[in-house]
């Protein structure tokens, strides 16, 4: 999984992502009771700059086919990563949380809604973490997060 993962996010083999959305629509998707609906879905943000560089956002892509394959309404709007950071793969598990704290904001209002986030790979939870509190801030009732791969993260550099 971790190499084509790898393939998928620095590589641009985009057509992965039907792949990881039917896995995860599979497992975890089709199993959720009625009592956790979601509402709507949300991909990971990327910054614009990081957006820019990398030519698309890998979880935006994976979110597209759940939203269409669940029938649940994407936004990839709701919410921004406004500031620039080191990419969390890049940083020691203390760091992570101090490297994500306050780089999310949502500008619209999310009263009463249940919410699945959609990412790539969660190693620490951090980013996760930090856009599901942001997402609450925003009036979110409930959170999840749907991830293709969980990591164990590095304990020691």
């Amino acid at each position: 999984m971790d190499g084509l993962l790898q393939h998928y996010k620095y590589k641009e083999m985009l057509h992965l992502a039907n792949t990881f959305a039917t896995l995860l629509h599979d497992k975890k998707i089709a199993d959720t009771p009625s009592t956790n609906k979601i509402d709507l879905i949300i991909p990971m943000p990327m910054h614009h700059a990081r957006l820019k560089e990398r030519g698309f956002n890998q979880a935006l892509e994976i979110a597209k086919i759940i939203s269409k394959n669940a029938q649940i309404q994407l936004d990839y709007s709701a919410c921004q990563r406004t500031k620039l950071t080191p990419p969390q793969a890049s940083l020691p598990l203390k760091e992570r949380i101090k490297n994500i704290r306050g780089v999310f904001s949502c500008q619209q209002q999310l009263q009463g809604l249940n919410i699945a986030l959609v990412d790539d790979v969660m190693t620490t939870g951090a980013s996760l973490n930090e856009l599901a509190k942001t997402l609450k801030q925003a009036g979110a009732v409930h959170v999840e997060c749907w991830v293709i791969a969980r990591t164990l993260p590095k304990l020691f550099n």
